[in-house]
């Protein structure tokens, strides 16, 4: 019946009809003048998504004939990309009317960039996963190249696009042979083709091929090649974006591939995985010393971490993926509190991003400094900052997995990120004292920044106890290593 099938979609067609109303309604109006308030009103229907995702699922509930799956691990994944996708909306509208970026087009875009997101987490087939992952794609390309008057911005669209249509090749070319030697696209059916003794040489290659387009993705390395580029010339609050919620959903798919459809041949895709991790860890520690750009660091920075939350998938357990959830929740919540303040950098009325404006900031803003060191601090790992929290659950996985060598592999990169962290927290405080960032910070991004330090730094206090998130990344974890 098709009825019960499209009472699991609800959230994804509230959304859907909300941006085609959305656009309609701007088109016969005053298009871009209505652009601030449509950017608010669709941070509000995120959060209501959100909310109503929260209460109202449970269990697991399967549409579709298995194409759609709603279970408490897609339900985690699309409340994380609703809100952070709603804190970073309400973050750039100030930004965007300084930049006279602000378009009706870019609160809908983003919108369905989220239901696609919503549908690759919920994907239980490979056409649904491909459908999903080129909606939140096709919205991104345009998005990175807003600023339609910048040469960098439009480079970033097209690298973003060229380099995007490669991973969709490669992935779709691993699902053909997927299907090919299992006869299925449903991933319950390939994981019964998987559990029947071996793999087949060509079902290998297929899952090498389908991880390969999800580490572009993700932004792992060697699969990163766009990600500082892109980072560097897009828009900040679209950079801001990009870090946040499709890393989100990024993560959870790789993760829903590997254990719904190849869950039973885990020692053939474990290594690979750890492969992936220990290079993004390594390549974003070393790379972002020598940045001198804040985009370019963050996005270095956001290859690392993404190699930890890998990490935490390639122990291969129930006890990874809650690790891998737990990690890429506060990496997300960092990330908000950072671009809070990153989009704030002006001097002389210019937006600027490189990190030598900061020299000195602590003698003229100590409680913005203040909150970026938090921050700073926590991405780090330092205890007892969350992130310390974050990075000691994928490393203590890893070891209960018997890859002890891969949570010491992880601790060396960590060690050397710190250097990156530190050096911004260097300069606000120690560096030469000469004229830097004059910009006044707006109320919603100083508000996003103090809550967000306040929140990493507090969180690990008992009677907070990190919000839940440890019971409810167990619960979700559950739901899909089963």
């Amino acid at each position: 019946m098709i009825g019960p099938d499209l009472a699991i979609l609800i959230p994804e067609i509230v959304l859907t009809l909300f941006s085609l109303g959305a656009l309609l309604a701007a088109v016969y109006t005053s298009k871009d003048g209505v652009a601030a308030t449509l950017t608010w009103g669709t941070a509000l229907v995120f959060v209501i998504m959100a909310f109503y995702i929260g209460v109202t699922g449970e269990g697991v509930r399967v549409g579709f004939n298995g194409g759609f799956v709603d279970d408490g691990f897609a339900r985690f994944a699309k409340i994380t990309i609703l809100l952070s996708a709603a804190a970073i909306l309400a973050l750039s509208v100030d930004y965007m009317q300084k930049a006279d970026l602000l378009r009706f087009e870019y609160p809908i875009l983003v919108t369905l960039s989220v239901i696609g997101m919503m549908v690759m987490v919920s994907s239980g087939d490979l056409i649904v996963l491909y459908l999903g992952l080129e909606l939140q794609s096709l919205a991104l390309y345009v998005i990175a190249s807003l600023r339609r008057d910048s040469v960098r911005s439009t480079e970033a669209g097209l690298k973003y696009f060229i380099l995007g249509a490669l991973s969709s090749g490669l992935l779709l070319y691993g699902a053909s042979l997927v299907y090919g030697y299992s006869g299925t696209t449903i991933f319950s059916g390939i994981i019964v083709t998987a559990t029947e003794g071996e793999m087949s040489i060509g079902l290998l290659i297929g899952l090498v091929f389908l991880i390969s387009g999800l580490a572009f993705k993700v932004s792992a390395a060697p699969f990163h090649m766009w990600t500082p580029d892109v980072y560097e010339g897009a828009p900040t609050p679209v950079t801001a974006f990009l870090a946040t919620a499709p890393k989100v959903a990024a993560i959870a798919l790789f993760a829903r591939v590997v254990h719904d459809a190849f869950g039973g041949a885990v020692g053939d895709w474990q290594q690979v995985v750890a492969v992936l991790a220990v290079l993004s860890m390594f390549l974003g520690s070393i790379a972002a010393i020598g940045q001198t750009d804040i985009k370019r660091l963050m996005a270095y920075s956001s290859i690392g971490h993404m190699g930890f939350a890998l990490m935490g998938l390639a122990a291969g357990t129930e006890q990874g993926v809650e690790a891998m959830l737990i990690y890429i929740a506060i990496y997300v919540t960092m990330n908000i509190g950072t671009f809070a303040f990153i989009l704030s950098m002006e001097k002389d009325g210019r937006h600027v991003t490189d990190i030598s404006a900061l020299s000195s900031y602590a003698s003229r803003e100590g409680g913005k400094a203040l909150a970026l060191l938090v921050l700073m601090f926590s991405l780090a790992g330092v205890p007892p900052l969350v992130g310390f929290f974050g990075k000691y659950a994928v490393l203590w996985a890893a070891v209960e997995a018997d890859m002890a060598w891969l949570a010491i592999a992880g601790v060396i990169a960590s060690v050397i990120g710190a250097y990156y962290y530190l050096r911004i927290v260097y300069l606000m405080y120690f560096g030469e004292d000469r004229e830097g960032l004059d910009g006044r910070m707006g109320v919603v991004q100083y508000a996003g920044l103090m809550a967000m330090a306040a929140l990493i730094a507090l969180a690990w206090l008992p009677g907070i106890n990190l919000m839940g998130l440890e019971g409810m990344a167990a619960a979700a974890a559950e739901t899909l290593v089963r």
